[in-house]
């Protein structure tokens, strides 16, 4: 079997619906449950079995109460107790088949075969009229599909965001920069879109072989701190986390575990980060994210915002 990797969905024996958010999980899978069975629940399977969907918060308080040995920063199920994984790349013709709009929205992208797929609600089955459509494409095909949402929309093919969208989003992340920072950040990265009506995402997940590309666990917590430092390396800013290599006298990398600051910057830029320091060996790490909402946290481009 090919490994679990992020934005793959898992199943464990009661049935429990969990998303990947790691890439280390070849003893126990780094998730974060999402549907739990309950005969009363608001979404239906495909097979018609019913359930209840776990916001963040809730599905820390469910694991806690129900299955505390997962509790950990995230939930941790022990491989020999998943009964099914849930691969994007390899469920996305059952996705498109069924769901017209999504068939609608892939058919304007080329990427080749494998490369792509659903996750979310739509990748298990238990989408609903107003699911959001989690693209995710892999390693040097999501740049590829990058460039053609660019020109899809510069070509009105696909709508460009509306005020409106740009507004429900940033409602939605509660970031600490200002509405109109954020949506001068967000126009630049082409990572999401409007469609039909519906929010899209285009979601990077590092290839096969890429697995170990930043080495994962928790560091040494050495305080909170704001830094200044050109990024000397942004290929994997859109990545979960995004990481970007700087040039700081202490600090050798900013990770973000927020998609707010995904693909924030780019190699050359100049930022601004303010976050949580960690030891990592002999390097210093600086992490954005330390929270669901990342209060008091951020990253922006300096050169960016100097520009306009």
């Amino acid at each position: 079997m090919t490994s679990i990797r992020l934005r793959d969905f898992i199943e464990d024996r009661e049935g429990c619906i969990y998303a990947v958010s790691n890439y280390d999980n070849t003893d126990r899978v780094g998730c974060i449950l999402r549907y739990v069975p309950d005969a009363d629940g608001e979404r239906t399977g495909i097979t018609g079995r019913r359930y209840r969907k776990y916001d963040f918060a809730e599905s820390f308080a469910w694991i806690r109460e129900h299955k505390p040995e997962y509790l950990d920063a995230v939930h941790r199920v022990p491989c020999c107790d998943v009964v099914r994984v849930y691969k994007p790349e390899e469920e996305i013709g059952k996705v498109a088949a069924r769901n017209a709009r999504v068939r609608r929205l892939l058919s304007r992208f080329d990427l080749p075969t494998g490369s792509f797929g659903c996750t979310g609600s739509l990748l298990c089955g238990l989408e609903n009229a107003a699911s959001d459509i989690d693209l995710v494409v892999y390693g040097d095909a999501w740049f590829a599909a990058q460039r053609q949402l660019r020109h899809l929309v510069g070509a009105g093919v696909i709508p460009g965001m509306s005020t409106a969208m740009w507004r429900k989003v940033y409602d939605k992340r509660v970031p600490e920069i200002s509405f109109e920072a954020f949506v001068l950040h967000e126009q630049r990265k082409w990572n999401r879109g409007e469609f039909e009506g519906t929010y899209f995402d285009l979601l990077y997940t590092r290839a096969y072989g890429n697995l170990d590309a930043v080495p994962a666990g928790k560091g040494t917590v050495l305080g909170r701190a704001t830094i200044e430092a050109t990024v000397t390396d942004a290929s994997l800013s859109f990545d979960s986390p995004a990481v970007y290599a700087v040039d700081h006298d202490d600090v050798s990398r900013v990770l973000s575990f927020t998609h707010t600051y995904s693909g924030q910057a780019l190699a050359g830029e100049v930022i601004e980060a303010k976050g949580v320091v960690e030891e990592h060996g002999d390097e210093r790490w600086l992490i954005v994210g330390t929270t669901r909402e990342a209060k008091g946290e951020y990253i922006v481009s300096k050169t960016l915002l100097e520009s306009v």
